[in-house]
């Protein structure tokens, strides 16, 4: 039996290490070619590596997505070289400093605007119109629970995913009749370099890593998805 993304093109950002590392090994075992983005042609190559070993195939792009000139062109550059777009998915964040509201830096606060925000908008108008083309398209946005739940001293990464996760539920609600799923993935606790950058103290050995959350997060990628517009969270 052919894998369920066999023939299929998947754009995975963040994918140099942690949870969009691990996203795109799993999206490659279940068949799809994955083109993937970070700011480090390393990482992408670890990745580019882990991706063989399970026998799939990729195409590096190293990209900043504070560069919104250059974030435009991903979408059309994939067109033009593999003629489609079949699952995107939005797994780079920018932390930023853990300080109070009114202590965050200019500097600081647009660099987490334009990764956690301003990424997701220019990805969802570049990409839209290719998902609208594939037979099953599937877009996924990773998110995290201080969109929901204020957190002192998160304001900046809370605030910009709570405008991502409200930016992608309308982009939802506007392709309902449409064969694209759209959603959000909440990882819950997952040993990362954010997450060592935001507990300093914490011991990562103690927490689940990555790759137990992307089986989860590529499921949402799978064409015999049905939900829309959801929230789903590694447990459920």
């Amino acid at each position: 039996m052919s894998p369920p993304l066999k023939d299929s093109v998947a754009l995975v950002t963040g994918a140099s290490r942690g949870i969009g590392a691990a996203t795109a090994v799993a999206l490659a075992r279940l068949g799809a070619h994955l083109v993937i983005t970070a700011r480090t042609q390393g990482g992408l190559e670890e990745t580019d590596d882990a991706i063989r070993s399970v026998g799939g195939t990729a195409t590096l792009l190293p990209l900043d997505l504070r560069e919104g000139e250059k974030l435009d062109v991903l979408a059309p550059s994939i067109y033009q070289r593999f003629g489609r777009l079949d699952v995107l998915v939005h797994c780079a964040g920018a932390l930023g400093q853990l300080t109070p509201v009114g202590h965050i830096l200019p500097a600081d606060w647009t660099d987490v605007v334009a990764v956690n925000l301003s990424a997701a908008w220019r990805l969802i108008r570049g990409c839209d119109p290719l998902l609208r083309q594939a037979p099953a398209g599937r877009a996924v946005f990773v998110t995290d629970t201080v969109a929901r739940v204020p957190t002192a001293y998160w304001g900046a990464l809370g605030a910009t995913k709570a405008g991502m996760e409200n930016l992608v539920r309308t982009w939802a609600t506007e392709t309902e009749k449409t064969a694209i799923r759209v959603n959000l993935f909440d990882p819950g606790v997952v040993r990362t370099r954010m997450r060592g950058a935001a507990f300093p103290g914490e011991n990562p050995a103690s927490l689940p890593g990555p790759e137990t959350v992307a089986d989860a997060l590529a499921a949402l990628c799978l064409p015999d998805e049905t939900r829309h517009g959801a929230l789903v969270t590694a447990g459920g």
